[in-house]
């Protein structure tokens, strides 16, 4: 026991090592220092379809992408359920969302899955985002009307393992955002946004997996998500891009003896939308890419065309070249390329499989976001029935709109997975 603790013990540190050495962001590239970079955040339409709508990776650090198989792998990693042990699960969620800012705005989530047989599962969940009730008014401040704006997203899910060790998982998806009711703004008409998206997902599982003495199990993952057409709120506006997102993730569950065992999730995160660039007074692009682009084309520019720092002269004005290109930093933008990387890490602890305990951190660059927390969260199963609890604890100011979330999740299961043909 005292060899496995000490393995165990090497193995996180480790681990905590490479997640510190990422957050303490980018290497020292010639030329610029990260107080050079400013702030240039990737915003997308649909946030809240990246919302963590469970309290188990809700109090991990939103490391869920290589977590054991539940219900929520469906918006995690619908290619895990193809290891689920249970025959069936249902989870439902609950996330009363910014209560710094108020205290009306709140996201469901309800999913489910079914193993079909070893090889073959198939899910389902809906996410409903209400804001709350907004009091629309006209340029004289005069009330035209009350309204209730939400959001909406439906996704069907289907798992195949590939071999004993291997699975992908599709994910098909549409979503609806009813955000003004048709109200007339600015005198432009205004209309609910509708798009479809996928997930495709990738595991590897190995329950057999050991370090030094210490046995246990190790998952490496890797999810692309909401890979969707881009989408307007009005005819003749610009179209915005959903957040898809790139996840690379890894765990290792340990088990210490026959009543404990502990797991360890780390996760790489990025925003596969166009950076928007720098531009001159006149309009002009000084640096970086045009990120009004298809939805393929900006998928693969997202990985090369942050603009950097661009160099002034004394009165703070660009400096151009001969050729009339401007002065970029050197390194500078790779170092904000490596900025749009966000890290989440999670350790969870389970008693026989009764009780456990989380805890967890997530990080993503002041330039990007600024978003910073640690999270905390316990669990408990009895037969069938699981319930978890999670809390966030912002540590990125003060007044984050994050500060204090807390999410709620309910979870049944039903039989044991059996083989019924291969």
């Amino acid at each position: 026991m005292v060899i496995k603790m000490r393995v165990f013990f090497i193995s996180l540190f480790v681990l905590v090592f490479m997640s510190s050495s990422l957050i303490a962001q980018t290497p020292n590239l010639s030329g610029v220092s990260k107080n050079d970079l400013t702030m240039n955040t990737i915003t997308t339409a649909l946030p809240f379809l990246s919302i963590t709508p469970d309290s188990r990776a809700g109090g991990m650090g939103e490391a869920g992408t290589a977590l054991s198989p539940n219900s929520t792998s469906i918006y995690w990693n619908t290619s895990m359920l193809s290891f689920a042990k249970k025959k069936a699960e249902i989870g439902l969620s609950y996330v009363p969302w910014l209560r710094q800012l108020t205290n009306d705005i709140h996201l469901s989530y309800i999913s489910g899955y079914y193993k079909i047989n070893q090889k073959h599962a198939i899910g389902g969940s809906l996410r409903y985002f209400s804001l709350g009730e907004i009091t629309f008014t006209d340029n004289s401040g005069n009330v035209i009307r009350n309204d209730k704006p939400s959001e909406y997203e439906i996704a069907g899910a289907y798992a195949f393992k590939l071999s004993e060790k291997l699975s992908v998982g599709l994910n098909g998806k549409f979503a609806y955002s009813n955000l003004t009711g048709g109200l007339v703004v600015g005198g432009v008409n205004t209309k609910a946004a509708v798009a479809g998206a996928t997930d495709l997902s990738f595991t590897y599982f190995s329950e057999n997996a050991k370090i030094g003495s210490l046995s246990g199990a190790y998952t490496f993952a890797t999810t692309i998500n909401n890979v969707g057409n881009k989408i307007t709120y009005s005819e003749n506006a610009k179209r915005d891009f959903i957040p898809m997102n790139l996840k690379m993730a890894t765990s290792y569950r340990a088990d210490l003896d026959r009543f404990n065992n502990v797991l360890l999730a780390f996760e790489l995160q990025k925003l596969l939308v166009p950076t928007p660039p720098i531009y001159a007074k006149d309009g002009a692009i000084v640096s970086g890419k045009n990120n009004d682009v298809g939805v393929i084309a900006g998928m693969l520019q997202s990985f090369h065309d942050a603009p950097g720092v661009v160099a002034k002269d004394n009165n703070g004005n660009f400096i151009q070249n001969s050729d009339g290109s401007y002065q970029i930093l050197k390194g500078s933008r790779l170092k904000e390329e490596l900025t749009e990387i966000n890290i989440a890490t999670g350790l969870e602890y389970w008693y026989n499989n009764v009780f456990a305990l989380r805890t967890g951190y997530f990080y993503e660059n002041k330039n990007k976001g600024n978003r910073k927390y640690v999270n905390f969260g316990a669990g408990f199963k009895y037969n069938n029935l699981g319930i978890d609890m999670s809390y966030l604890i912002s540590v990125s100011g003060k007044n984050s709109p994050l500060a204090n979330t807390i999410r709620f999740t309910l979870r049944y299961t039903v039989g044991d997975a059996v083989d019924k043909s291969n």
